[in-house]
């Protein structure tokens, strides 16, 4: 139980919330106040475990947060995430506000962060999430921890049948739109405007936003999203509910439960263990008809998401070529070969869009084939939708910064999908050809102000002057909708026209018109 102070010793880090009191702590320099580890819902865990987010018990005296609560049940999946959190836990709906020593009438704009992971990994605490920097900026920065794997994203027909909504599947999704909640409710009272409520994510984090977008649950609590790398349209695609209770029976039948108040019996370690063999493609939306009432592409189709601003972009490298070639090396021959295998009778158009004629063209494509199937299409078309449907403006980007070399003493470390790197036994096992571009998760730190608490990479001035431009433009969208600002490049909207403008995140940070367009369309052919 997080303890309770009895009195205040910094009187500017006292706030009253909905629930009860808190205490958080100021940064000595920038007087950035910090509130860690508040609950936004109850504990989901004997019978609660498989429901809907519930309300918070209040409680009497202030209560202590300066320090992160537990994280949500996961295995190690990635070996690269960094948490502070305390612990593991069933236990673990809380979040984390950065607020500007200001007023609390000062009804500054709020940025609400969804963190990455493919549904099955980690947590607010990381440090690469840290909300200070970007609280520098006069806006109030929220991270919100959610349900994983088995425990936020299982669906079973007796789970059906006793919810009031005849729906199940989607609980880590819907501790999200509990937290947005919350944050509607107190957000205020740490000197943040509940009407300017912006979400953002990247990767899991962004399809997150972008469900939230569609959910009738969520969509009026927001006035503006931020998706890095990742949609639920191509990436951790939504499934029918007859389906996700499917596959919830035949968890069920691995560990041996034969009803749900059995399953509710195990231990939650029991129920982790068994994730071992799962992937993020097992643990995905449902079309529950509650909180998702039918295909986000049909929501985007027809006008009925959140009408708010959307600044959305992904990494020139978001794949390794090993994610369409496996172990093979992409020569011409096999490059041709996989495309054939993928595409069949349309394998002439793929090899146009994605030529091989030579060692390097091969493996040019194959990496972008990889990037686009794992993530960039998804991306695409939450943006394609986004502008033909949506009332509001639309800002692109391609994020193209390589990060610098790793510091020397790091070894034979390699960098890790996730973010960060793996060391030991491990490395060598995992160890992805060289990067040929901004990998996967690379952006997360520019443009949270975070380089410093990443202690692998040998940043240098040229790293730290395009985080700076980059929280910059993050801000300018937070306060208005709008990236730009005086002194910064112009970066146009990319709604609908004769051209596409793309802001090129880099040192050189300027816009040029879509370039690759055609893939994404050959490749929607597929998705749809």
């Amino acid at each position: 139980m997080t303890p309770i102070r009895p009195r205040s010793r910094f009187p500017d880090t006292r706030v009253v919330t909905t629930d009860g009191v808190v205490e958080g702590a100021a940064e000595t320099d920038s007087g950035i106040r910090s509130f860690k580890g508040i609950p936004f819902a109850a504990p989901p865990v004997g019978e609660l475990r498989w429901k809907p987010p519930q309300p918070v018990i209040s409680w009497a005296g202030v209560r202590n947060a300066d320090q992160f609560g537990p994280r949500a049940m996961q295995l190690p999946v990635f070996g690269d995430m960094s948490f502070r959190s305390n612990g593991m836990s069933e236990d673990c709906l809380y979040l984390n506000v950065w607020a500007p020593a200001t007023s609390d009438e000062a009804r500054l704009p709020v940025l609400v962060y969804f963190y990455g992971g493919g549904n099955v990994a980690g947590d607010g605490s990381e440090l690469r999430y840290d909300g200070a920097r970007l609280a520098r900026k006069e806006i109030v920065v929220v991270t919100v921890n959610y349900r994983l794997n088995v425990f936020g994203f299982f669906a079973h027909p007796e789970l059906t049948a006793e919810s009031p909504h005849n729906a199940s599947g989607n609980y880590g999704y819907l501790d999200q739109t509990a937290a947005l909640r919350w944050v509607r409710q107190n957000i205020a009272a740490f000197g943040g405007d509940p009407d300017r409520i912006t979400i953002a994510g990247e990767s899991a984090g962004s399809i997150s936003v972008s469900l939230q977008m569609v959910s009738p649950l969520a969509k009026d609590l927001v006035a503006g999203a931020i998706g890095s790398s990742g949609s639920v349209m191509g990436t951790l695609p939504a499934i029918q509910l007859a389906e996700a209770e499917h596959n919830g029976i035949d968890f069920a039948s691995s560990v041996g439960a034969t009803s749900l108040a059995a399953l509710r019996a195990l231990s939650a370690s029991r129920l982790l263990e068994v994730t071992f063999c799962l992937g993020s493609q097992d643990f995905t939306a449902v079309v529950d008809g509650y909180f998702l009432p039918k295909l986000p592409t049909e929501i985007f189709a027809a006008g009925e998401q959140a009408h708010v601003p959307l600044l959305i972009g992904w990494n020139s490298e978001e794949m390794s070529y090993q994610g369409v070639m496996g172990m093979t090396q992409p020569t011409p021959e096999n490059v041709a070969r996989v495309l054939q295998t993928l595409y069949g009778d349309l394998a002439g158009e793929a090899q146009r869009l994605y030529p091989a004629a030579t060692a390097e063209q091969a493996l040019q494509s194959a990496t972008d084939l990889a990037g686009d199937r794992f993530i960039g299409y998804s991306t695409w078309k939450w943006c394609d939708l986004h502008s033909q449907t949506g009332a509001a403006l639309v800002y692109r980007y391609c994020y193209t910064h390589p990060r610098p070399p790793m510091r020397p003493e790091m070894g034979d470390a390699v960098a890790g999908l996730a973010g960060g790197v793996i060391t030991g036994s491990e490395a060598a096992a995992q160890r992805l050809p060289a990067p040929r571009g901004a990998v996967h998760s690379a952006d997360i730190e520019y443009f949270m102000g975070t380089l410093g608490t990443n202690t692998v990479y040998a940043w240098t001035e040229d790293d730290y002057q395009l985080s700076e431009l980059m929280q910059a433009y993050y801000a300018n969208f937070v306060k208005t909708g709008d990236p730009n600002n005086a002194g910064l490049s112009q970066w146009p909207p990319a709604n609908r026209g004769d051209s596409i403008p793309v802001m090129q995140l880099d040192v050189d940070a300027h816009v040029e018109p879509e370039p690759h367009l055609e893939r994404y369309l050959f490749l929607d052919h597929f998705f749809a």
